[in-house]
């Protein structure tokens, strides 16, 4: 229910949005999307003993590269560009220790709920664009708790109008997640082990989608 009520939060903002100039019959779509996350840059954290809260180790925590499922719903302007909400999930790990010998340290769910905008360069049925967005970031390991984070993302791509109301997509986004530095980060019921003492986790998600138009 709490996350729920926090993408309905979020979803209650698109209307506000509607003030900005847009066409006399606005253009709604949803646009399912997947692709392939890349982790981008690692947690640097203290491993902390429960009895004493003493560190005991220091060392780097990085999400593994794997791949997502997303949907965006949005409403057209007449810039030419669109708003949207925007929800992926990514399926992938916790790991630390080497490039090459990373050690499973949890499952992990990533989510994002993000609220942005596009702006289009049109040049006949290829439409080039850029976007941006901000919203939250979940991070949800197996068995502790989950982290929810303020996050902005950017990106650019390009749509291919194949029918007047089916489009097809690709694009980039980079997304950088806001952590406070040296705070508890995956508590379980009794005690956090981690203090993170990094401030910007970054992904990079590279997408292929569709857009149906009404």
């Amino acid at each position: 229910m709490k996350y729920a009520n926090q993408l309905f939060a979020i979803a209650s903002l698109l209307p506000l949005c509607l003030v900005l100039p847009a066409h006399a019959d606005p253009e709604l779509f949803v646009a399912p999307f997947g692709g392939y996350s890349f982790g981008g840059s690692s947690f640097d954290i203290n491993q902390v003993d429960a009895e004493n809260a003493e560190t005991v180790n220091k060392q780097s925590v990085g999400i593994e590269e794997a791949s997502h499922l997303g949907l965006m719903l949005g409403i057209g302007t007449n810039d030419p560009g669109n708003i949207y909400l925007l929800y992926s999930r990514q399926s992938s790990e916790l790991k630390s220790g080497g490039l090459f010998t990373p050690d499973l340290v949890a499952s992990l769910d990533v989510d994002y709920i993000h609220l942005g905008g596009t702006l289009f360069f049109p040049y006949g049925d290829f439409q080039p664009y850029i976007t941006a967005s901000a919203g939250v970031t979940r991070m949800m390991p197996d068995d502790w708790s989950t982290e929810t984070r303020f996050s902005m993302g950017i990106g650019g791509g390009v749509e291919y109008r194949m029918m007047q109301h089916f489009s097809v997509f690709a694009d980039l986004r980079g997304y950088a997640t806001f952590i406070d530095s040296d705070t508890s980060l995956f508590c379980n019921e009794t005690e956090c082990l981690w203090r993170v003492t990094s401030d910007v986790m970054w992904q990079v998600q590279a997408n292929v989608g569709i857009k149906f138009s009404f």
